[in-house]
């Protein structure tokens, strides 16, 4: 793993430029332009295919090693007045998170390479500390002594007299009945504690170092500077004096900053609409020196304050009391590399799967993109494959082999690729929305501005028997090229910025195999597509489930909430929200829109061991459906082979539910059976744990591939199942899983009305 990239954005058309970002141990290295088909390594498949694109970039470049520097903060552009300050007074609420892990700054001007400044931490023994350090080195700190307790909001403080020489320090626990972990004030008075002292020095505050908020600037061997000593926690409410105020002076600031001396008083809250916040990374100062800053990597907003009693949910109905930043030392939404190279993508390039192929020594990466047909020029294709990109930010880097439960949950041990290794001891290229922060809380926001390295072909994943997300698409990339089906590509954030628009250009809209993440937008397009005419394959499981957004002002950037749904962490009480849109997360089933409306199934179970099959219901043999399964012998069990679990109906499965949307017309046309007891059904479906709920004995532990009419001749194919892309190519290509699906793709491309199409749908109990 010593070559690595991303690019600037994910999706690209014929005339724009890409940028490509490169992190090389090696002196040179070349790069090639390969247009992506088949990802799959598996000697039992049809093998890699990748094809070279010829390019003006195609050729040899200088290497360079690019580093990435974790960890949330805010920085100010404007640093004239923290530079004056003699006296002061800095002050804020602060609910830690891991205060055992060390200094950590909170409100700092502090220069480590000299040891001058000022600030307020948290120290090597966990307590809250204000320190100084004098144009000459010298340091005086003066501590609580009383380590801070995780999870429970406190008043801190810290001041300095320049004209005494008191040091003053302190902090009071503010507990509430919803705030904190704790609902009664159980032995915090010990936690309260006021010191002061008198030094000898002064801070020296002109010492060319910034003021920032959750971490301190640091100097790197090579003179450049990064963030240290990175803060995990929440921060509510800071502020700034150039006065010593005391402890009572410094409280009342909190919530009503004025008077003399008054250098800055941050409200996190301010920006907060009816739509979420205005701009994501702005911060803004109420006092008259306006000194605005931003956050960096994107620490978590729309959190509850020190103030929050629990009677709102949603933080744009109580923004008073949603005046927090969560940071975390492990925050990552932009690497921040220096640009390599840039292509500018021709005009007659085929839509499709591309990807940079960087290499050196032994060593490659494939830096992924997707190219999309050129806005405003009709598409030469009648079909459009979405890819899921969506779903590969969520689970970007995903490190599931460090999950306890993983043998457990998989059946079996997981089979670790190098990039999991590699990983594993490389926390800074960020994490999935599976993971946690190194303070316990889950990880909200992923982004496509740093090297993703199961984003790549010959990635196989631990989860999955052997495919999972963008390589389990290929199957289905590699599928449509061998038949020799004309299609375009675009991503689901396309579909997510323009709408129906873009889809109702095409006549068919096909889905990868786990369109898992989807936005409002996106959900809104697919409808509106369905509803123009539009006929919809829907060619995998588990889709349209997590409630998510992109930044308008950041496409790369995506969030999520979680809770109620099978996850890996839940949202805290009172943080469910999403912050760019205001909207509530979690999943679609509980805001109304279950993807049964969608597609006709929905999400009922999972088991990452081995996959079935499916066999046709007596209804699949009405004339009116019939088609579906032309060519294919009546008993035959359909999909009893492939590379994902060595069937077609596998991973995570969906069915039919007509009380949770799926039209009372659809006709279950064949459902999967003999799914093991690894197979579970999925936690929103339980209302008790009971036994007898695994796969052997429950039968709602099945997919159910359905087949609809939609209106103006439009229509619904749905196969229910992750795996069943990966038996596509058994056999070259010649079996009853590619015969059904190639019946099913030629009729909606055909012109004709579909079979049955004639009938008027009429809603039924």
């Amino acid at each position: 793993m010593k070559i690595t990239g991303y690019t600037d954005r994910m999706s690209v058309q014929p005339g724009e430029k890409i940028k490509f970002m490169v992190n090389s141990h090696y002196n040179k290295y070349k790069t090639e332009i390969v247009r992506l088909i088949h990802g799959d390594s598996n000697p039992e498949g049809p093998g890699v295919k990748i094809h070279k694109v010829e390019a003006d970039v195609n050729k040899e470049y200088s290497g360079r090693k690019q580093d990435i520097h974790m960890g949330s903060y805010i920085k100010f552009n404007n640093q004239s007045l923290f530079s004056l300050i003699s006296s002061f007074s800095l002050q804020a609420m602060i609910y830690p998170t891991t205060p055992e892990l060390g200094i950590q700054g909170i409100l700092t001007k502090w220069s480590p390479v000299n040891n001058t400044g000022y600030g307020l931490f948290i120290d090597e023994k966990g307590c809250l500390a204000v320190w100084i350090g004098d144009d000459k080195g010298n340091v005086e700190k003066l501590s609580t002594d009383i380590p801070l307790v995780t999870g429970c909001w406190y008043f801190v403080g810290g001041s300095f007299d320049e004209e005494s020489g008191k040091l003053s320090i302190c902090q009071e626990v503010v507990l509430n009945g919803t705030n904190s972990r704790f609902s009664l004030p159980y032995g915090t008075d010990e936690l309260n504690v006021s010191h002061e002292r008198k030094v000898n020095i002064k801070p020296y505050a002109d010492n060319n170092a910034e003021f920032l908020i959750a971490s301190i600037l640091g100097k790197q061997p090579d003179g450049k500077h990064k963030v240290i000593n990175r803060y995990n926690g929440k921060i509510d409410r800071p502020r700034v004096a150039s006065v010593a105020l005391s402890k009572e002076e410094m409280k009342s600031w909190i919530d009503h900053p004025s008077g003399k001396g008054l250098v800055a008083a941050w409200d996190f809250s301010e920006g907060i609409t009816r739509k979420g916040f205005r701009e994501l990374e702005k911060i803004y100062d109420q006092s008259p020196n306006q000194l605005h800053g931003e956050t960096v990597n994107h620490p978590t907003r729309a959190v509850t304050g020190y103030n929050w009693t629990s009677e709102e949910q949603n933080f744009v109905h109580a923004p008073e009391q949603y005046g927090a930043i969560h940071f975390h030392d492990d925050d990552l939404t932009d690497a921040k590399w220096d640009v390599d190279f840039e292509w500018k993508v021709p005009d007659n390039l085929q839509s499709g799967v591309y990807a940079a192929h960087v290499y050196a020594g032994e060593d490659e990466d494939y830096i992924t993109f997707f190219v999309r047909p050129k806005k405003g020029k009709k598409p030469t294709a009648k079909a459009v494959l979405i890819m899921p990109t969506a779903s590969y930010l969520a689970y970007a880097n995903n490190r599931f082999q460090d999950v306890p439960l993983a043998q457990l949950m998989f059946g079996r041990a997981p089979v670790v690729q190098q990039e999991d290794m590699y990983l594993g001891e490389h926390a800074e290229y960020g994490l999935s929305t599976y993971d946690h922060h190194n303070d316990g809380t889950g990880v909200c926001f992923s982004s496509a501005l740093r090297p993703i390295l199961n984003m790549r072909p010959k990635y196989r994943h631990n989860l999955s028997p052997s495919l999972w997300q963008f390589n389990a698409d290929l199957h289905l990339v590699d599928w449509l090229t061998e038949k020799g089906f004309e299609f375009d590509v675009v991503t689901d954030q396309d579909v997510h910025f323009e709408g129906a628009e873009l889809l109702n250009q095409y006549k068919v809209a096909i889905t990868g195999s786990h369109p898992e993440y989807y936005s409002g937008p996106m959900l809104d397009a697919v409808e509106g597509f369905q509803d123009n005419g539009g006929r919809f394959m829907y060619m995998g499981s588990n889709g349209f489930y997590w409630v998510v957004t992109f930044d308008p002002k950041n496409p790369n950037l995506m969030e999520v909430r979680k809770n109620y749904g099978n996850q890996g962490w839940k949202s805290k009480p009172g943080e469910i929200h999403l912050s760019i849109t205001g909207e509530q997360g979690s999943i679609w089933k509980h805001r109304g829109r279950a993807p049964q409306k969608i597609c006709g199934t929905g999400y009922a179970a999972q088991g990452f061991e081995v996959s079935s099959y499916y066999r046709r219901t007596e209804e699949s043999f009405n004339p009116e459906v019939d088609w579906i399964f032309e060519g294919i012998e009546k008993g035959e069990k359909i999909g009893d082979f492939g590379l994902v679990g060595g069937g077609a109906a596998g991973l995570e499965l969906d069915i039919y539910d007509t009380e949770l949307g799926t039209p009372p017309h659809a006709v279950i046309v064949a459902s999967s059976e003999g799914h093991t007891n690894v197979y579970m059904p999925v936690a929103e479906e339980l209302y008790f744990n009971i036994p007898g709920l695994s796969g052997e004995q429950n039968p709602r532990v099945r997919a159910d591939m359905v087949f609809y009419h939609t209106p103006n001749g439009g229509a619904v194919f749905s196969t229910s199942s992750i795996s069943y892309c990966g038996s596509l190519s058994h056999n070259n290509y010649d079996n009853n899983v590619s015969k059904l699906t190639e019946n099913v793709l030629k009729r909606f491309l055909a012109d004709q009305p579909l079979p049955g199409a004639e009938k008027k749908q009429v809603l039924t109990k």
